[in-house]
């Protein structure tokens, strides 16, 4: 007498196997979607950040237009000379423009538009992976 293998295993493996397929499935859909929730959080924020240097930018050239008028002005009467007093007016604006664009800048930071948790959740996934499949078939973790 031949003993055979009980009846059903092929059934149980081929079960086995489609639940693993369908988990790999949804752990990568899973992974996708927060992929995507950071990179629009990120894509938000430095959209946030180029719009508040739009503003800045509209609001400080209309303001320093009347303010740097009013400040030569004043140097002016003060007794500065009307060659002086436009040149001082116009390192101080100056001087506050490249403060703003730094600042502006630092809100926009390429590097964080990468999603590193994603990332490391998928290398974390194909090593849990790798060790719970091996050439005999699939272990049970």
């Amino acid at each position: 007498m031949t003993q055979d293998a009980p009846h059903g295993s092929g059934n149980d493996t081929a079960s086995l196997l489609s639940g693993v397929v369908a988990g790999i499935g949804k752990l990568v859909k899973g992974e996708l979607a927060l992929a995507r929730a950071e990179a629009t959080a990120h894509l938000r924020q430095a959209a946030g950040g180029l719009g508040r240097l739009a503003a800045a930018a509209v609001i400080g050239l209309v303001g320093l237009q009347y303010l740097a008028g009013a400040a030569a002005a004043g140097l002016v009467a003060a007794g500065l000379g009307p060659v002086w007093s436009p040149l001082i007016v116009g390192l101080v604006l100056c001087a506050v423009a490249a403060a703003l664009s730094y600042a502006g800048r630092a809100t926009l930071v390429p590097g964080e538009a990468v999603p590193r948790r994603s990332l490391r959740n998928l290398r974390r996934d194909a090593a849990a992976l790798k060790t719970a499949i091996t050439p005999e078939g699939v272990r049970h973790v």
